[in-house]
């Protein structure tokens, strides 16, 4: 579903917008142009997002909080539930 939205912008950033549209850009539109740097933004911050989780998990191995995975996950919770009450 599309709708619409009205930014005011100060003279340089409507100029830096139009500079990368139409013959001379790489997009067609204004329009075109912001949705790809928000598209890029909302990426970067899910791309942020899974690296902060995975900088979790190497703190927790690299603290002992960690449970050997033997195939199967219901089991290696039930393990890191039973440890984490206990405190590691």
């Amino acid at each position: 579903m599309a709708s619409t939205i009205n930014l005011s912008l100060t003279d340089e950033l409507r100029a830096f917008i139009d500079s990368h549209c139409g013959d001379q850009g790489l997009y067609a539109t204004p329009s075109e142009f912001l949705r790809d740097l928000l598209r890029e933004k909302k990426e970067r911050i899910e791309a942020a997002r899974i690296r902060d989780g995975v900088l979790e998990g190497y703190r927790d191995i690299l603290s002992g909080h960690s449970v050997e995975f033997t195939g199967s996950i219901r089991s290696a919770l039930t393990e890191a539930k039973k440890r984490e009450k206990s405190g590691w």
